[in-house]
């Protein structure tokens, strides 16, 4: 890539015609739209939500729900406005200005890895049911299939998310529609099971409104990986249409996969029957009646790891890369291989993620906990920036300084001010928890690194200009 094609308009746009190869259909785009917020949240991490907060979790969800929606509308009219694969990058570099787009980019790149390294660190535990191999060999072959899978092209990572979603969507409707069978025509070994669960075993808030607020953490970090598309968004073939209909699913995604899900599993069961540490999906399963449910469940989960690996790879090279186009990383980092992938941005981030199979092999049993709280104030971060970012465009196209979008957020400007004030909620509540406050740390030890290291980015930048 020659100097000229790296260097960027005044608006810290990156070009919309990035060499890509659109290899991602709209069938591609729409599983990975409803894959990428299904995962370990959802299947093992439930438990001890249900524990936490009783059935006033479906109302978390559902609350929760409707920030993402709008923050995956704002994002839908900026993308119709301009669609490219550094999507929160580019529009924080436009709207805010250069570090805006250096931070968002790089806090992503950062939530995707640790993503990825946690989950590399529970497949090693999700493998460990059926054989006696070490979690640290377990997470490195996966993060090397990945890798590999990744390199090869764009369409193979389509092919290996579509086909992970589709597993992890059919074991959701499997259990919904299991479980309304045993509502309906009382089949199974469930001891009582009747809709009323949802509220006559110490009502909704059993635990108190208190609990229930706490466990909101919780649940906005199992929707991260919704905002997955908006990096799609420089592969997808007719990308302003396919990303349109994705975004506008969403709702339906959420209500049938989060809420019915959530509201099948408390009444088939008692919400004391769940309980950190073992997956809801299995308690059900089994009180249906279905054989080795631990072991399918178990499957299910380690296809969703391998998913948000899968994930985390395609992530975090197409960011390097955006990040490269506008300096603000290494100039090799902005070069595509023959295979129309970014090469070098993939090898970066998988060589960083080979961290977390050293700490799987020095600390398995702690591994997990140390990794995640690298993500948490991250994503809330990124979230945040496209509201801010869409804000700032629709006060520029009211303005007549940019073209208007067909694609509009409704409520805008109000709903876009309630899901940061939403975001802003979590943030507080992170203070309430040992582990939130452990995240507040690591998210502010990561935003000084940030500091420190953009004016170094930058310097080398003009550097760089000056020479050629």
């Amino acid at each position: 890539m020659t100097a000229s094609e790296r260097q960027l308009p005044d608006t810290g746009a990156a070009p919309t015609d990035e060499g890509y190869s659109r290899g991602l259909s709209p069938r591609t785009i729409q599983m990975i739209a409803i894959g990428g917020a299904i995962g370990t949240g959802l299947f093992y991490g439930a438990g001890g939500a249900i524990q936490k907060a009783g059935p006033a979790l479906i109302l978390c969800y559902l609350a929760a729900g409707l920030a993402i929606f709008v923050i995956m509308r704002a994002l839908g009219e900026l993308l119709t406005y301009r669609p490219v694969a550094g999507s929160f990058a580019d529009y924080a570099h436009e709207f805010l200005g250069r570090f805006a787009g250096f931070a968002t980019g790089w806090t992503y790149w950062a939530v995707w890895v640790a993503t990825c390294m946690a989950e590399i660190t529970v497949a090693g535990k999700y493998v460990q049911y059926w054989f006696d191999i070490p979690q640290w060999v377990t997470a490195l072959v996966v993060l090397g299939i990945m890798f590999v899978a990744n390199l090869v092209s764009v369409r193979l990572f389509g092919e290996g998310e579509f086909w992970f979603s589709t597993i992890k969507v059919t074991a959701i409707v499997t259990m919904i529609v299991l479980g309304l069978g045993v509502l309906i025509f009382h089949f199974g070994h469930a001891a009582n099971p009747t809709v009323t669960n949802l509220w006559n075993d110490g009502g909704v808030f059993p635990n108190g409104f208190g609990q229930a607020l706490l466990a909101l953490q919780i649940v906005v970090f199992a929707y991260v990986g919704v905002e997955l598309v908006g990096v799609t968004a420089g592969e997808a073939r007719d990308p302003k249409r396919t990303l349109r209909k994705a975004i506008n699913s969403l709702p339906l995604r959420i209500g049938l996969f989060y809420v019915g899900a959530l509201v099948v599993i408390m009444s088939v069961s008692s919400w004391r029957t769940f309980h950190a540490g073992r997956s809801p999906f299995v308690e059900v399963f089994e009180q249906i009646g279905i054989p080795g449910a631990a072991g399918i469940i178990n499957f299910v989960l380690l296809t969703a790891a391998l998913s948000s690996c899968n994930s985390g790879i395609y992530s975090t090279g197409r960011m390097l890369r955006s990040l490269s186009q506008r300096q603000d990383a290494p100039p090799a980092l902005a070069n595509l291989s023959g295979r129309s992938v970014p090469a070098a941005g993939i090898a970066v981030s998988a060589a960083v993620m080979v961290i977390g199979v050293a700490v799987n092999y020095f600390s398995p049993d702690k591994a997990f906990g140390y990794i995640t709280s690298v993500s948490t104030m991250g994503i809330i971060f990124v979230w945040g920036m496209i509201l801010v970012c869409h804000l700032i465009y629709r006060v520029r196209v009211k303005q007549g300084a940019l073209p208007g979008s067909d694609y509009r957020l409704p409520g805008a400007p109000i709903t876009t001010a309630l899901a940061l004030a939403f975001l802003a909620l979590v943030v507080v509540l992170l203070f309430l928890t040992e582990d939130g406050r452990s995240a507040l740390v690591v998210g502010a030890v990561w935003g000084l690194l940030v500091c420190a290291a953009y004016p170094l980015m930058a310097r080398k930048s003009a550097e760089n200009a000056v020479q050629q």
